[in-house]
């Protein structure tokens, strides 16, 4: 059975980084951009991985281009942008494509295992997947739900 950890994705720094190192987290994947009205959601997201990151939860970023152009810049600007607006720590990984023939293989996975309004596919940035300790999706929230409303769904899943 596919899991999170059967996956890798490239950082924004360029390295290959194999999604296993995210083994027994409870891990939350969620496709990002930096000029959106839901950008705001980073401050959240920040927020979940500093409370829970010690208790191994993480945050991973995918940013993607396919929502309105709305993450225009290189990785490099998506590095600045993030860290210096918002303070990221969590992981980012290279810009990727959500939907369509060149998904990401992460992303057909997970919009496999669990579906959304629109099936299959990613109706807009910031929709978010609660992945857990097993590296199995557990939930899907869309672009609306801000990360504080997330947090019980971590600690239960933590707890497991």
């Amino acid at each position: 059975m596919t899991t999170l950890t059967d996956f890798s994705a490239r950082t924004l720094t360029g390295e290959e980084r194999d999604l296993s190192a995210y083994h027994g987290q409870v891990v939350l994947v969620v496709n990002t951009a930096s000029q959106c009205g839901f950008t705001p959601q980073y401050e959240g997201l920040e927020k979940l991985y500093q409370a829970y990151g010690e208790q191994g939860f993480v945050v991973l970023g995918f940013p993607s281009n396919q929502f309105g152009g709305q993450e225009p810049g290189s990785d490099d600007e998506i590095g600045s942008f993030c860290q210096k607006n918002y303070g990221v720590s969590f992981p980012m990984f290279s810009k990727i494509d959500v939907n369509g023939p060149e998904a990401h293989p992460l992303y057909q996975w997970l919009k496999g295992e669990k579906g959304g309004v629109l099936g299959d596919k990613i109706k807009w940035n910031f929709t978010k997947f609660l992945v857990g300790k097993d590296g199995k999706v557990v939930k899907r929230y869309g672009s609306t739900t801000k990360p504080e409303k997330i947090a019980g769904d971590v600690e239960r899943e933590l707890a497991r």
